[in-house]
């Protein structure tokens, strides 16, 4: 059964090592590829490949969002990254596989044949997951966190979401800092971004995420980066990685 596979990632050299390895597969019929999230977006929408190698660190749209934005129309995907952490993520919204970079030759057989295995086993089944999972969706809106409850010390530790300033990554843990006070909460910065707002709480660094409620001012500097003053007078730097989503947030809706 030949398969069609798109190769995203913004790197040109990762793309070409990707095509390398799954060009010599003869089940393939068609490679596509796509340089960053946008990119992909569109492409998995107009082409609908049954197999995607999708980086997950991209300036704009990163693999999550792509995924995110796609819904119930999410094809088979193995993740491709330099990190290791983002691993547990991957598996929690469905992805077959995920592959460390530098990606081995082995590694990579090993992630297309359980996506292969995956893709024979699943048309009936699979539209009828996806049917379901859409309906619930429509049925059910999506809620988002409230409260966050921090142990430490044999307590719990109420926090209202609304009252947290910024959140910064901590290795393993994130911290939460709600004016004076700072609280550590042991989950991946990732996971808990996609229990928050989008429309209350944005990432302006891969470490970093704001409530934009409590933004006072905007000042652009050099590379496309904003230096961020929160309403208690704390600043804090963006990366250019995400220009896009400060320049929508300084906008006005007319």
């Amino acid at each position: 059964m030949p398969f069609t596979a798109l190769l995203v990632d913004d790197e040109p050299l990762a793309r070409e090592g990707l095509r390398a390895l799954i060009s010599q597969d003869p089940e393939i019929a068609a490679i596509h590829e796509a340089v960053d999230g946008r990119d992909a977006l569109a492409a998995i929408r107009n082409l609908e490949p049954d197999l995607v190698f999708l980086d997950v660190q991209m300036p704009e749209m990163n693999g999550f969002d792509v995924l995110e934005r796609l819904g119930a129309r999410m094809p088979i995907v193995v993740f491709v990254t330099a990190h290791d952490e983002y691993a547990i993520d991957a598996f929690e919204i469905n992805a077959v596989d995920y592959l460390l970079k530098p990606v081995t030759r082995e590694r990579f057989a090993s992630a297309l044949v359980r996506a292969k295995a995956r893709l024979q086993a699943r048309p009936a089944e699979e539209l009828n997951r996806r049917i379901l999972s859409l309906l619930e969706t429509v049925a059910s809106p999506r809620r988002f966190l409230k409260r966050i409850v921090v142990r430490s010390g044999g307590k719990a530790t109420f926090v209202a979401v609304d009252d947290v300033r910024w959140i910064k990554a901590a290795e393993n843990y994130v911290q939460l800092n709600v004016g004076h006070r700072a609280y550590l909460l042991h989950v991946t910065m990732s996971k808990l971004e996609r229990s928050l707002d989008p429309e209350v709480f944005q990432r302006i660094h891969r470490s970093i995420i704001i409530n934009v409620r409590h933004v006072k001012e905007l000042q652009p500097v050099l590379h496309g980066e904003y230096l961020v003053t929160l309403s208690d007078g704390e600043r804090l730097q963006s990366s250019r990685t995400y220009h896009e989503r400060l320049k929508a947030l300084a906008a006005n809706p007319f």
